[in-house]
Parts: C-alpha cells; structure tokens; sequence
C-alpha cells in the first residue's frame, strides 16, 4: 500500500477538559468596552469571547504537565521540583546558572536593574514592551536595530526578525563599548511582527559581541518557534532537530531571560539563565529581596513542575508544525481577501496592520486601538495594539508616533480549534468591510510607563461636513 501524506494539520493532541465559552449580545459589548474606559485590557474576561490578547500564559497543559504538578515537591529550599526544571533548561540552553522568577518581566527587573545605568545603550532587534520599560527604568536607552525588511509589514523576507549587524557596530563605534552592558536579540521578535532570527544572524550578532567583549543575551520567550523557523527556512537545518537547533541558538549567547508562560507552555514562570559567575551572584542577592529564594523564585513547586515538562512539549516536532501552520492558516485566509497584515505570518499571532488598512485615521489617534476595539464590539474578540499607545509616549513625557500601528492576534497554545479561527477569520472580514466607518480614539487618562494596560480612552466624534 502507498503511504498516504494528508494535507491536512490536525491538532497533536486530543481534548479531554473543556472550559465554556460566553455569548454577549452587540449591545452588551458596547456597554462592557464603555465601562472598562475603551480598553479591552480591562474588559471582564467573562464578556470575551474569543481571547487573543496575549499567548502569555493562556494555554492549555498537558496531562503530563499535570501529573508533574500533582507530584510536585513544595519545600522552600532545595525542592525536587526546582532540580527537575535547573536540568530541562540547562539541557536546552546550556547555561551554568539558572535563576527561576515569577515570570518573564521578573527576570528583565533583576537583570537590567544589575547591568544597567543612566547613559548605556542596550541594542536589540526590537525590545518588547516589558524590555524597554526595565532598560528605560534602569535610565538606559533601548535602541531597536531591527533590519530595513522587518521595518516594512507586506514585504516578504523568511527572517525579518534580524538585527542589522552593521547598525549594531556603528552603535558600538558610536556610544562606545563601555557605554553598552548588554547587546540582546529577541526571537521570535514580537514587537515586529512575531517574526523569526536566523541562525546565521545569532551567530554574526555573537561574533561581534565577542569581538567587542560585550555580552550577548537571548530574549528567549518563544525560541522554540524560533527554532522551528529555523529548521523550515534556513539551508543546511532540515534535518535538525528543533531541540538540537535551539541549543545551538543558545550556545551563542552568555545567557538569557525567559517568560515560560510562552515557550514554557506554562500558566506562570519564568527564569534569567547566566554563564557568568559573579554576575549570576548579585542577580540571586537581588532575587531573594523581590522574587524568593534562589530554588523557588516566586514559583510554587508545581510551577516548576509544569514548566520543566513544558519545555520539551514546545520543541516537539508534531506541536510546533501543527502551531506554525495554525497561524498561516488564518493568514492565508486574510490576505487572500485583502486584508493587509504583516507577512509572512510569525510564530504566535497574526499582525493585522490598522496603519494600512485605516488611513483616515492618524497614528496619534491611535488606528489599531480603533482596530482593536472593533474587533471586540463586532465579534467579542479581544486583541491587543502593537502601535503608538503601547511604545508612542517617549521617557521625557512626548509623544511619537510608533514605527507601526499593529493589532497582534496572540493564539493561546493548544486552546482553540480550527472552527474558532474560521469565527475569527469571519470578524475580521467584517471589520475590513466596515474600515471606514472605525473613530478615532483619545486618551483621556494614562500612567507614565506602560500605558496601555490601564489608559482609558475615548472615541472621537467626526462631524462630516455635508455639501450638494
């Protein structure tokens, strides 16, 4: 018999819990997104029906996740469970000191809050939100040196999220070397898009660091995506494994931080990886002041559980097909009717670009917010804005517009179905269908760093003149 290869990818997985989802009427919407100040950050997670708004700790586990939890060692010193996850992550990444936090923006406070000060630069390719509010916390300046293609949403390059090595040494010759702690690069880059990093760019941007004696750091979050991205796109990796491709990624780098509620697979956690012993010491000092002690970090030993089993779940090879390909799915459905997103389609979301597709409104009235928001009153969709109310308002309190106006639909891993991307697809349809009817939005109150979470928001009125 020949061996039949379908084209169709089914989820690698069986469902055995479900959680019930909430119907809410246009007007209920309507009254929901007016009473949390037009920001879906504060909507009721009961009033949501589909949640996109981030793929951070929002997945399903697995039943093996489940058992570990179950087992779990909850000593306060020198658990089981801490051992368990000390091994996973120094058998992928290879670094000698693991420091488990409570979550990814744990692990940027104590880092930043050690390596950096007023006057540095830290070059990423593009840091995401958390990563530049501690660079710019600690008084440093987070410099996104992304390159040209992955400034551009329609254009087509199979790694957008490269750093532009040749910016990177034109910073280090301009600022000087001591003026730069850390250079980092963030895979997949989120903030561009989810878009992947090269293995050939890993490396290039490692040899400069090392040429410089400057060290390298990974923002880690989703470098299982990554990896996969690898394996598909760059010649001489097909026949790698996604484990053994990260542990190359990793093996260019001095360390790394870690939100494990992506790539983990977990609900909650994190952890800063180092190879440098000093370093590493004053990081556990300032972690046992604000996280916990150097074997629990802010996790009970359950979390440690999950995230050491959900390490190996990410880098499945069956997982991170069917994942990818979830993505493109939806994608492919969006562009084939006009709608304009970031492409290629990235690891974890699709990125509809609202500056494109809203051009009556001006960035500084905030069109993905108003993409945002529709999607919600139309279909009970909540997303979130990669755009100019996240990174538009500048450390001396001005306001510019951000690089792109993006709307990131984050997929929670292992959550939805296809029958729910089909409903989703639909309201996005719908939306771009209705594009020119979308208000303008103000800002009526917001906080001095990381805005977006708790600004409230209200849509302006347009008055269109009439004539004959």
């Amino acid at each position: 018999m020949r061996e039949f290869h379908p084209k169709t990818i089914i989820e690698p997985f069986r469902i055995r819990s479900v959680e019930p989802i909430h119907f809410t009427s246009l007007a209920q919407r309507e009254q929901a997104l007016k009473a949390a100040g037009y920001n879906p950050f504060l909507l009721r997670a009961d009033d949501v029906l589909i949640d996109l708004l981030t793929d951070s700790g929002t997945g399903a586990m697995s039943s093996r996740q489940w058992a570990g939890m179950i087992a779990s060692d909850e000593s306060y010193a020198g658990a089981s469970s801490f051992y368990r996850f000390e091994a996973a992550v120094r058998e992928i990444t290879g670094f000698k000191h693991v420091i488990p936090t409570h979550q990814g923006r744990a692990a940027e406070n104590i880092l930043f809050t050690n390596i950096a000060k007023p006057g540095d630069v830290i070059p990423n390719n593009t840091h995401f939100d958390t990563t530049r509010a501690h660079v710019e916390h600690a008084g440093a300046e987070a410099r996104d040196l992304v390159i040209e293609e992955g400034r551009h949403p329609r254009l087509i390059h199979p790694f957008k999220g490269n750093m532009d090595v040749q910016a990177l040494e034109e910073t280090i010759r301009t600022v000087g070397r001591e003026r730069i702690p850390a250079i980092m690069i963030t895979v997949t880059n989120n903030s561009g898009g989810g878009q992947p990093v090269s293995m050939a760019n890993i490396r290039a941007v490692s040899e400069v660091a090392r040429r410089y004696g400057i060290p390298f750091l990974i923002d880690a979050c989703r470098f299982a995506e990554n990896s996969w991205f690898i394996k598909i796109r760059e010649e001489g990796y097909t026949d790698k494994t996604p484990m053994e491709i990260a542990q190359e990624m990793f093996s260019y780098a001095d360390g790394c931080t870690m939100s494990a509620k992506k790539d983990g697979m977990a609900n909650i956690g994190g952890f800063l990886a180092l190879n440098d012993d000093a370093l590493a010491a004053q990081c556990r000092n300032l972690e046992i002041l604000t996280e916990g002690f150097p074997t629990y970090g802010g996790m009970a030993g359950y979390d440690l559980e999950a995230i050491a089993a959900g390490l190996y779940e990410a880098l499945d090879s069956h997982y991170l097909r069917y994942r990818i390909r979830s993505i493109a799915y939806l994608g492919d459905r969006l562009t084939a009717a006009g709608v304009p997103i970031v492409q290629p389609t990235g690891g974890h979301a699709v990125y509809l670009d609202a500056r494109e597709m809203l051009p009556h409104i001006p960035p500084t009235q905030y069109p993905a917010w108003s993409l945002n928001n529709a999607l919600y009153l139309l279909g009970g969709v909540r997303a979130v804005e990669i755009g100019t109310v996240m990174f538009g308002l500048q450390p001396d309190g001005s306001e510019q517009p951000a690089r792109m106006d993006l709307v990131r639909l984050a997929f929670p891993r292992r959550t939805y179905t296809q029958s729910h991307v089909d409903y989703l697809a639909e309201v996005i349809l719908e939306a771009y269908a209705q594009r020119e009817t979308l208000p303008p939005y103000h800002i009526v109150s917001q906080s001095p760093v990381l805005r977006h979470f708790t600004v409230q928001l209200e849509p302006v009125i347009v008055h269109h003149k009439s004539g004959r």
